[in-house]
């Protein structure tokens, strides 16, 4: 009850009045059953704009530290983030990454909408990073669709030199894998299928495709304080190699 006043009285009145958000392609979003919204990740905010553009709920996991605050003000995000649709996940584990996917797999058995950074973490840069084969293991598994979404921020000029920016948000169609039906958990498979699910957000998006993680690029960052262009260029494979290509439209 608390995320459809969120959505439709306290806070998303207030988003759609300032910030006018556009969205673009909704009917590829089912209607009904579960789907996996696969998202660059650009914003802090991507994850308020996304589902305001929707009319069904959409649930995302979230980091485990927003639901164990304490006081008045971790009362306040634990009943914020639970309330906007967020489900907690532990990332400090050594298994973290396989205790998300069943938490996603989770979701979707129960029909929901789950979206998805399969980045991993925000663009360090704004170009769009290598996805993690999570999201393809997720979709294997269940044998739901993935809707590939773009998120994209341009200035807008305002009264007086203000300035804020004009949101936009792109559903492409839904990818259909079924014909990889029984091949979870094949690493190749799983790479194949995730670069067309990046291929398709890095049409949308318009982004620069970069074949490096995200998180790899910010944790040499903040361990060398240079800027992400140049760890980028230090990571990225040489051109010509196979590793330095946008992913393919087909997957295999």
């Amino acid at each position: 009850m608390f995320y459809w006043f969120l959505k439709f009285v306290a806070i998303g009145p207030v988003v759609k009045l300032v910030f006018r958000p556009r969205a673009e392609g909704r009917e590829h979003v089912p209607a009904g059953g579960a789907a996996i919204l696969a998202s660059n990740h650009i914003s802090a905010a991507d994850w308020i704009f996304m589902p305001l553009s929707l009319r069904r709920r959409v649930t995302f996991l979230a980091k485990r530290e927003y639901f164990t605050g304490t006081g008045l003000k971790g009362m306040l995000q634990r009943a914020f983030f639970t309330g906007a649709g967020q489900v907690p996940i532990d990332r400090s584990s050594a298994s973290a990454a396989e205790d998300a996917m069943r938490t996603g797999i989770e979701m979707l058995q129960q029909g929901r909408l789950l979206g998805i950074y399969p980045e991993g973490t925000r663009s360090p840069d704004g170009r769009l990073f290598r996805g993690k084969v999570g999201v393809a293991r997720m979709a294997l598994e269940t044998g739901v669709p993935v809707v590939p979404v773009a998120m994209t921020y341009t200035p807008r000029r305002m009264p007086f030199g203000k300035k804020l920016v004009k949101v936009h948000v792109r559903f492409g169609e839904p990818l259909d894998f079924s014909r990889y039906e029984g091949l979870a958990g094949d690493r190749f498979v799983e790479r194949s299928v995730t670069d067309e699910i990046m291929y398709e957000i890095m049409t949308l998006s318009g982004q620069e495709y970069v074949d490096v993680y995200g998180a790899t690029v910010k944790k040499s960052m903040e361990a060398t304080g240079a800027s992400a262009s140049d760890v980028v260029g230090r990571l990225q494979p040489p051109a010509g190699e196979a590793g330095d290509r946008a992913p393919q439209s087909l997957a295999g």
